[in-house]
């Protein structure tokens, strides 16, 4: 590869990058305003109110759970993209 081919690529996973930040920046806003009065303000579940850990979790599991629960009405008005923003944000919490 030449070196404007190894330019490009490395600029297009640097972009890449940055783009998965900003998603995980969005789901950040979104899980602050919406699930950590439940689920604590860094994810770590609360037992009292039967809301389960979700830090540690992958995303397409969280994506699941989201979609598919029917304790999840706070979320439920949430596009597609957020939800996978939300998703992006939890997968990042260990």
């Amino acid at each position: 590869m030449n070196k404007s081919g190894l330019a490009l690529l490395a600029s297009l996973v640097l972009l890449g990058s940055v783009a998965r930040a900003q998603d995980a920046a969005a789901g950040q806003k979104t899980y602050q305003a919406k699930c950590a009065s439940c689920h604590g303000q860094n994810a770590e579940g609360k037992p009292a109110m039967k809301a389960p850990a979700v830090k540690g979790k992958g995303a397409d599991d969280i994506q699941k759970q989201i979609t598919t629960s029917p304790k999840h009405s706070a979320v439920k008005n949430l596009t597609p993209a957020e939800v996978k923003d939300l998703a992006a944000y939890l997968a990042t919490l260990k």
